[in-house]
């Protein structure tokens, strides 16, 4: 299930849109399995019928009860998105219960990927993304191939940059337009030399 484009505003277009790598469902596939040859052994070992018959529920129950739990981890992947736009950085997840994290590309200072070696073999890592403001650090799980998306939101972060600044030259009004560079340059969209020449271009307008 992709990311409702009802939630997108007007102009707002979609470079990315993730479910969790497949990593993500190894826990409860490793325990089905472990469940599913533990009910095996109880049919084809040979011990006295009590014992038998107490192994073989056992197993049965095993198997319902992790079957249930990839049922479960499968409906939250597929309700589970990890979205890029041209404006937000978003995270929703959730059957019936929802929750998410949105985080203007804007805001965003720095990303971190970090793999082990087997995740670099899988194709799975996870991602830091540090902001300004209340969200501080976010740590996204089971991404998959994190440094493509790394280099994905950069670009997503300098396209956005260069909207704004387009914006920000057309206007008018000298003092917005120079209390909005030096929120570029604190966030470090503006570096100090751009900031410096944008800010004599508009003095000498």
């Amino acid at each position: 299930m992709g990311y409702p484009k009802k939630l997108l505003n007007e102009y707002e277009t979609v470079a990315l849109d993730l479910h969790p790598h497949w990593w993500y469902f190894a826990e409860p596939v490793t325990t089905l399995l472990a469940a599913v040859a533990f009910g095996i052994a109880s049919l084809v070992v040979d011990v006295n019928d009590d014992l038998q018959t107490v192994w073989r529920w056992a197993a049965l129950v095993l198997v319902v009860v992790t079957a249930f739990w990839l049922a479960g981890r499968y409906a939250k992947w597929t309700t589970t998105n990890f979205v890029i736009t041209s404006d937000r950085l978003i995270y929703r997840s959730g059957v019936l219960a929802k929750r998410g994290i949105e985080i203007p590309v804007e805001r965003v200072n720095n990303v971190i990927f970090n793999q082990s070696v087997f995740e670099r073999i899988l194709g799975a890592g996870d991602l830091m993304i540090e902001s300004a403001g209340a969200e501080g650090q976010q740590r996204f799980t089971d991404i998959k191939h994190p440094e493509r998306v790394q280099k994905l939101l950069h670009a997503q972060m300098e396209s956005n940059g260069r909207r704004n600044f387009e914006g920000l030259t057309s206007g008018n009004d000298v003092a917005s337009q120079l209390e909005k560079l030096e929120g570029m340059l604190e966030r470090g969209t503006l570096s100090q030399d751009e900031f410096d020449r944008q800010k004599a271009k508009l003095l000498d307008t």
